[in-house]
Order: structure tokens, then C-alpha cells, then sequence
């Protein structure tokens, strides 16, 4: 089995590429997906996380914006959210992973925003990174609410630069060129990257 990481700075189209694997019947791991879940109602992180930061439980769940606002631009309370989380979603993973394994699929991929923040890369056979012009994602982002361009330049300071990552990459899907070009380029990579999955078990 195959294991792609798809990675891209935020506002890049990693959810909509994501969205066009899955399409394709290619089994993705969502770790954004697995953060909401640990936080909701009965999530597996609700508990430590109320604790760490407390006033952020409300009904049973982590208030996620009141969270955000926490550790937004605080590296200590970051750490301390950090080291609750992703050994959380790294057994999430490896759960994952073991239901592909015994389904024999030939390819799954990992959608993590931070994995060369995190070394997730390590876990990886190779690593995609979807990447649009800056002014592309800039003008993405500043159509969120509550966005503005302080909030933006923060965000975009505590990640890794879009060239650092293309330099990384093994694969670059572009997001900025309309969704018929970034829909080919990923069709393209699951068949090319299927037959090497074969090639490699008949190996």
C-alpha cells in the first residue's frame, strides 16, 4: 500500500482536493476531521483539554473558537493543546491505516495541514502539496469571516512558506488554475500511483 501525504498552507484547496481523492474511491484521513471529533460531544480529547484551558467546555464540548482564541499567538498554551492532540489523532491514524491494510487497498492518503510542521512526512511514501498564487489564497482568505489582513499575516507567519513546502514536495497540485486542472492532475497521480502499489505487491 501506498501512503500519499497531501499537505498545503491554508486557503491553498487541500480540502477540495481532498474532497476529489476521495471521488476517485481513494480513502483519505481527514486529521482536521479527527481534531473536531476529539473535541465534540464525547470526543476522547474533551476531558484534557477542558482542563488545560479552563472555561473553553460548554454542553459536553470544547468551544472551538473560544479555544483558538486561547492559544492564538501563545506558543506555551499551543504546546500544551498540541501534546493532548496529536498523540490523539496519531492512534486515529494508525487505526486508519490498519482498516486499509486489511481491505488491501493500494493507496490512502493522509490529509494533515501541518506535516512537515509535525515530521509527518516520515509516515509518508511521498508527500503532495496543493499550492495556488499568493494572491490566489490571499483574496481566499480575506472572503472568511472575521478575516482581515493582521489576522491573515498571523496566521501565515506560524506556517511553513508555500515554497518551502513545493521545494519538499514530490507532487504539486496546483489549486489556482480552476478545478478541471487540479481534478486531471489528481486523477492522474491515483492511476499512476495505483500501478505502482501493484507493481510493487506483484514485485
Amino acid at each position: 500500500m501506498i501512503v500519499l501525504g497531501l499537505t498545503g498552507s491554508i486557503a491553498m484547496g487541500k480540502s477540495t482536493a481532498a474532497a476529489m481523492f476521495r471521488a476517485l474511491k481513494v480513502p483519505v484521513f481527514d486529521a482536521d476531521a479527527t481534531v473536531h471529533r476529539l473535541l465534540g460531544r464525547g470526543g476522547g480529547a474533551v476531558a484534557r483539554v477542558a482542563a488545560a484551558f479552563p472555561g473553553v467546555l460548554a454542553e459536553g464540548a470544547i468551544v472551538r473558537p473560544e479555544l483558538a482564541r486561547r492559544v492564538f499567538g501563545d506558543d506555551a498554551a499551543l504546546k500544551r493543546l498540541e501534546a493532548i492532540l496529536h498523540p490523539e489523532v496519531a492512534a486515529a491514524r494508525r487505526r486508519f491505516v490498519r482498516r486499509a491494510l486489511a481491505r488491501k487497498e493500494p493507496l490512502v492518503v493522509f490529509d494533515i495541514p501541518l506535516l512537515f510542521e509535525t515530521a509527518g512526512e516520515r509516515a509518508c511514501d511521498l508527500v503532495a502539496v496543493v499550492s495556488a498564487p499568493r494572491v490566489v489564497q490571499e483574496q481566499r482568505l480575506l472572503r472568511r469571516p472575521g478575516m482581515d489582513r493582521k489576522r491573515l499575516a498571523a496566521i501565515l507567519a506560524r506556517q511553513m512558506p508555500d515554497a518551502h513546502k513545493r521545494k519538499r514536495a514530490d507532487v504539486i497540485i496546483p489549486s489556482g488554475l480552476g478545478k478541471a486542472v487540479t481534478r486531471k492532475v489528481i486523477a492522474r497521480l491515483v492511476a499512476d500511483l495505483r500501478c505502482r502499489a501493484m507493481e510493487r505487491a506483484h514485485a
